[in-house]
């Protein structure tokens, strides 16, 4: 059966952040997610993490400004030091949380700029030998144009080429099931063929991003099959309930979950 993680960035929103932990434990859930901690020192949130009986599925480096636009740094020439200062605070606190894998975002940048190319291959590497230090995995995350307009990993084929190509023992990939079918469908197929690169899965509904099983995929089925492929991993849950989230997760039983 696959292990669902609550994603706290998305879920339980009518709670402030540091009591999603037991909403969501309350809620039957063994694991969370969520994108950023910085807003909170590490000792709160480990507490909450051990006071619920909660694994910690992974959460993003610090993307730089969010508010200013910066969607991840690691693409961009212009920011390296920033893109080394992120890894290191996203390395403090993962010392403490220990989540089972780190989620590096790419930037804004020209895909077809060989410069952009060459830093994102190179901060990916600096990225990745800094987690190897800490026994951590990192994971990249092709992300659509739709939500993320001008996002550098944008392709999932350019992604799995650079996972192929660095190998890397701590680069995977991370699938997000909305993102690959907005991007390019084929969903079950493209499990089939990258299900030994993949470290981390996240599902939502296409396309309105909401519960499982609320749009135009057979969620259910989706799920089951990444179960059969042997995909031993989290699925996080980055959806935006439609309402409440509580009531919203009648779509488990529904599905089977």
């Amino acid at each position: 059966m696959v292990k669902l993680a609550a994603n706290l960035s998305m879920m339980f929103n009518e709670l402030e952040f540091l009591d999603r932990f037991a909403a969501a434990a309350a809620a039957g859930f063994s694991a969370v997610e969520f994108l950023f901690p910085y807003a909170h020192e590490p000792d709160q949130i480990a507490e909450q993490l051990e006071r619920n009986n909660l694994q910690l599925a992974l959460f993003n480096l610090p993307p730089g400004d969010w508010e200013a636009g910066d969607r991840g740094m690691a693409a961009l020439p212009a920011r390296r030091n920033d893109f080394e200062r992120s890894v290191s605070a996203a390395l403090r606190y993962a010392s403490v949380l220990r989540p089972h894998r780190l989620h590096m975002m790419s930037g804004l940048a020209d895909r077809t700029d060989p410069q952009a190319v060459a830093t994102y291959r190179e901060n990916t590497t600096h990225a990745c030998q800094r987690a190897a230090e800490h026994g951590l995995t990192m994971v990249i995350e092709p992300i659509n144009a739709r939500d993320m307009p001008g996002y550098f990993l944008s392709d999932f084929g350019f992604a799995a080429d650079l996972v192929t190509e660095l190998g890397l023992p701590n680069l995977e990939l991370q699938y997000d099931i909305y993102h690959r079918q907005i991007l390019h469908g084929d969903i079950i197929r493209s499990i089939d063929t990258l299900i030994g690169m993949i470290g981390h899965v996240q599902i939502s509904a296409v396309p309105d991003r909401h519960e499982p099983g609320s749009g135009e995929l057979d969620d259910g089925r989706i799920l089951r099959h990444l179960d059969a492929s042997g995909y031993d991993g989290f699925v996080g849950l980055e959806y935006r309930p439609a309402g409440d989230t509580l009531a919203g997760l009648a779509w488990r039983q529904n599905l089977g979950f």
